[in-house]
């Protein structure tokens, strides 16, 4: 009696322990980050800063990247850095012009089905266009995945909202709910980007977040990580305070296991002006 009581119990920890590992397996890590746009000033030129890029990204190894600011060459400096992963972006001015809204993933483990593009105006399909004041061009890119370990298709849609003008972050944020809402889907959608808006005291954030649905990964996660410091910092390194401008937001059936702000350096020389957030993230049923 013994012996069996004894071997069952072996059988339930190893059982558990297979289980646990299947859900590792199947849990994403995702990445928010301002990569900060390829300049040649120093200290914080585009070629001073790659390598600690490549190094910070690849100590964390997050399944999927949105990355905002990046301009063409220096995200393919970026893939070349990281050979796992593939990209899709165009420049918010038209092929490869501009700043880039980029989604990187890793390609073992992911297949877009589709993916596409629009600016935050009044004229989302026109290419380059800014009709709300706004100086730079906004855009928006989004990739629906299949996740080949767990069979499970998702959306993943990535942005950077004005900096400048409260009132085009407003709109930009009520058109991404317009046309995440078109969908009519299911399926469950992660939000990433810079938002430039405080996240929980900005009326961007309310109206996806508090009207909207969405879900603020960071407040909903069951465990979070690391100190908390303000997501941007200019280079000068953790600043405390509960400013996060990064956001990774979620809808349908996902659930935050864990969130940290990244705050990597190499010697002092930080690889953007902003820290990347990360969030683990679960299926729910």
């Amino acid at each position: 009696m013994k012996l069996r009581l004894s071997l069952v119990l072996i059988a339930c920890i190893v059982l558990s322990q297979l289980m646990a590992h299947a859900a590792d397996r199947t849990n994403l890590c995702v990445m928010t980050f301002n990569l900060r746009y390829a300049s040649s000033k120093s200290p914080n030129s585009w070629p001073e800063r790659r390598p600690v890029m490549r190094d910070c990204i690849a100590s964390i190894g997050p399944d999927l990247i949105g990355t905002q600011e990046g301009l063409y060459q220096q995200l393919k400096d970026v893939a070349t850095d990281l050979p796992a992963y593939e990209w899709i972006g165009l420049g918010r001015d038209g092929g490869s012009r501009g700043e880039f809204m980029a989604v990187f993933y890793k390609r073992d483990r992911f297949e877009p089905l589709e993916y596409d593009h629009f600016w935050l105006s009044d004229t989302p399909e026109v290419i380059a266009s800014s009709t709300w004041g706004n100086t730079n061009r906004r855009m928006v890119t989004w990739v629906r995945f299949r996740d080949r370990i767990s069979n499970r298709e998702f959306y993943f849609t990535n942005t950077h909202l004005d900096h400048a003008l409260q009132p085009a972050r407003e709109k930009g944020a009520a058109l991404i709910r317009q046309r995440l809402d078109a969908l009519k889907t299911e399926l469950p959608i992660l939000l990433v980007g810079d938002f430039n808006a405080k996240a929980g005291d900005n009326k961007a954030y309310d109206i996806l977040v508090r009207d909207g649905g969405f879900t603020d990964s960071w407040t909903a996660a069951r465990e979070r990580r690391g100190a908390i410091v303000k997501t941007f910092h200019d280079f000068g390194g953790p600043r405390p305070g509960d400013e996060r401008i990064d956001w990774i937001l979620s809808r349908g059936p996902v659930q935050a296991e864990a969130a940290e702000i990244i705050t990597f350096n190499k010697n002092g020389h930080y690889p953007s002006d902003h820290f990347p957030v990360i969030t683990w993230v679960s299926w729910s049923r």
